[in-house]
């Protein structure tokens, strides 16, 4: 169906397997799309306004033009080849429909999978309503497990009550069981995780008393509602009802989460003893799904949208779901202020990546926050304590979104939380303006600065007092704007003709960064130390500089950070003489910014127009051959050009195209160092290293989540490691 419509919407009950068949389609769709397939899990996202950002966040883009999200997720998309799953539309149905026709509007070669409880209502729109799995009529004649129910409640009892198969004996009683559940996935798994305490049939016969007629009234059910749903509700009432009061509380309370957790997050918002018990039994009947953690963090765990939906009913009905959710509040804000405490540290991609999994839960309470009278206050001390996590990530659409929203709702009252959210946003220009200063290296000088002009500078030490940081909770937000400021001044220092008096200010910036192991504002104190010995006519201390920030594990992690030193080491290659190994930076430095949302490189930009870089190198190696170079370059892998970048000298060229481009045309990767490691694990590896979670490596590489833990788990048993934290001290030590 999805060659002959761009929307295809798969519709159907709750429970009955959308996003499961949604996923196995596109894992399947993968080689006919050349840019891939990209999937926005939208069942957190409770803000029609998010769904731009929900989706530019699974496209990958860092937009840093200040354009509306919406029109940000058109531009990226507008030349694109690729499948776009966007799963559980139902409760934001027009804000998709919004951005489904105005995707399709802008682009000719996106595709659209939308699962829904209903139809988006767009002109060409195609459904494909998902029906229940099939089960054997009573008095059918049974043979085997033809029928796909009985075999799901096979696979999902055997896990519970190893050794169990249907046999002649037992074959009955399952299919009546599967017929009274109509075939609903989710309902059929419910019950088969009582095997472990029932035959089956006892199971079949309580769940007959329970069901009894399947077509009644349930008491807890709607009278409008559809049998199939009634049953399904009464499937989570039986499994509500066989949970001890402590689970059912925990159940009601969890269900505040609308991401993953921790079970430290569990006990700030479940309060009281014997919260781990009741987690624990909780995963027993699953209705939580318990997932390994990365490296030592430890497990975390998630509840299906069906069952979190029945948990906030059940907590509604107790009057406590305000009380829950601002303890759940309470938590997050604690938990932004330790970790901005702890951010000017060595620890920063591993901060990243522990927020990048908290993403959902953290939008939830910034909604709560802007949406309850009097919480505002806490949503803007949340937004000024997280400034690094929207910042170094490069999400400054959605620390704008947030910031004027929860501002608007507090008003022109002054306040420290309000100043300090106003400090993080005018962060965004001050970045920003490091980040586009590498696109004017090589531009004309204006006029240089007179000695009267330049500001007397005293060292970081003596601004500090002797001991780098303030006391306590501004330490390492003070530190980062003394340093950025720094970087300020030498870049200007720099663009004005005086970059010997930037070089000490660099040193003296980067002394403290690495007395701390700070990675984030390093990479922009080498970007300036880069952009200031070229012009001193330094270029292999230069090319050292960018080399060393390249080789950061922050910058690694982030693609807009290696998409702009890339940039500026094209820059100072170009100024050494080697004209095609710059262009192939330039490139590869193009490729990723168009990842990120950017404007695809022009076409044929002409005489003056031309940055001077570009135009020498096109002096160089003639049009042709700087077209050639500049492929060669923009068809490399984020890795690729890594490592071509630290120092392969392999001429990049058309080989044989790598999955890494998704069919791009990309060379051949580099060669593998001896590491007993194969080039897919080797890859996996340097995700891992960069702080991804295996969803976000399965993101990465378009596999599925599960070939990905299974990449994960093989690495660690060659290399005979414990932790994910192992494998990055490892990988980081590699030559390069």
């Amino acid at each position: 169906m999805l060659t002959t419509t761009r929307l295809l919407t798969l519709t159907g009950p709750g429970g009955v397997g959308k996003t499961r068949l949604a996923g196995r389609v596109a894992e399947g769709a993968v080689r006919g799309f050349p840019d891939g397939v990209r999937s926005a899990p939208l069942a957190a996202v409770r803000d029609g306004a998010l769904v731009p950002l929900a989706v530019a966040d699974a496209l990958g883009i860092r937009d840093e033009t200040g354009r509306a999200p919406l029109e940000s997720v058109v531009e990226h998309l507008r030349s694109r080849r690729l499948l776009l799953v966007l799963d559980n539309c139902e409760h934001v149905s027009d804000a998709c429909a919004a951005l489904v026709a105005a995707v399709l509007a802008g682009t000719e070669g996106v595709r659209v999978l939308a699962t829904s409880r209903h139809r988006l209502g767009l002109t060409g729109e195609q459904l494909l309503p998902v029906a229940p799995l099939a089960t054997p009529a009573p008095g059918d004649a049974l043979q085997g497990t033809e029928f796909p129910a009985l075999r799901l409640f096979a696979d999902r009892a055997a896990a519970v009550a190893p050794g169990f198969e249907i046999t002649d004996h037992n074959r009955a009683a399952v299919a009546r069981l599967c017929h009274r559940l109509d075939g609903l996935p989710l309902a059929i798994e419910l019950a088969a995780v009582r095997m472990h305490a029932l035959g089956v049939e006892q199971l079949d016969e309580r769940l007959g008393e329970r069901l009894g007629d399947p077509y009644r009234l349930l008491t807890s059910g709607s009278p409008a509602a559809p049998p199939r749903h009634r049953t399904l509700r009464s499937a989570m009432d039986w499994s509500h009802d066989l949970c001890t009061p402590a689970e059912q509380l925990t159940w009601a309370r969890l269900s505040v989460f609308t991401g993953t957790f921790d079970l430290a997050a569990a006990e700030a918002v479940c309060t009281g003893s014997g919260v781990l018990d009741a987690v624990a039994g909780l995963v027993e009947k699953s209705v939580l799904v318990r997932e390994e953690g990365e490296g030592d963090r430890g497990a975390r765990y998630r509840m299906l949208t069906l069952l979190r939906e029945y948990g906030l009913e059940k907590l509604e009905a107790l009057g406590a779901a305000g009380e829950t959710r601002r303890r759940l509040c309470g938590h997050f804000v604690r938990l932004a202020q330790e970790h901005e405490r702890s951010w000017f540290g060595p620890d920063q991609p591993g901060t990243l990546a522990g927020l990048r999994a908290e993403h959902d839960n953290l939008r939830a309470v910034l909604d709560f926050c802007l949406t309850t009278p009097g919480e505002s206050p806490r949503g803007l001390r949340l937004v000024g304590s997280l400034w690094f996590y929207w910042i170094a990530r490069g999400a400054w659409a959605e620390l704008r979104h947030w910031w004027q929203r929860l501002a608007r709702r507090e008003g022109a009252r002054p306040s420290p939380e309000l100043a300090r959210a106003h400090w993080a946003a005018a962060l965004i220009p001050l970045v920003r303006s490091r980040t586009s200063a590498v696109l004017l290296a090589g531009a004309p000088h204006p006029p240089t600065l007179a000695p009267h002009e330049i500001p007397d500078v005293r060292p970081l030490a003596d601004v500090l007092g002797g001991h780098p940081g303030s006391s306590g909770d501004d330490e390492g937000r003070l530190l980062a704007f003394h340093i950025l400021s720094r970087v300020e001044m030498a870049a200007t220092l720099t663009f004005h003709g005086r970059p010997e008096r930037a070089v000490p200010l660099c040193a003296d910036a980067l002394a403290v960064c690495e007395a701390y192991g700070e990675q984030w504002v390093r990479s922009y104190v080498l970007g300036a130390l880069t952009t200031a010995r070229w012009a001193l006519g330094e270029h292999e201390a230069a090319t050292e500089s960018a080399r060393r920030c390249l080789r950061l594990p922050y910058v690694t992690g982030e693609p807009h950070a290696v998409g702009g030193t890339l940039e500026l080491l094209a820059v100072v290659t170009a100024a050494r003489g080697d004209a095609e190994r710059a262009t192939v930076l330039r490139g590869a430095a193009h490729r990723i910014r168009y990842d990120l949302g950017h404007a695809p490189p022009a076409g044929q930009p002409q005489g003056d127009h031309l940055p001077p870089a570009e135009r020498q190198a096109r002096e160089a190696l003639g049009d042709g051959g700087y077209v050639e170079a500049h492929r060669r370059g923009y068809e490399l892998s984020a890795r690729e050009a890594l490592a071509y970048a630290l120092g392969d000298r392999t001429r990049p060229g058309s080989g044989p195209r790598t999955a890494s481009r998704a069919g791009r045309g990309a060379r051949p990767a580099p060669p593998v160092p001896d590491t007993g490691l194969t080039r897919r694990e080797l890859e996996v590896a340097a995700l891992i290293a960069s702080g991804l979670t295996n969803r976000q490596i399965a993101e990465r590489l378009v596999i599925s989540r599960r070939t990905a833990e299974g990449h994960a788990q093989r690495i660690l048993a060659k290399l005979g490691f414990a932790a994910r934290s192992q494998v990055a001290a490892w990988f980081s030590g590699l030559p390069r």
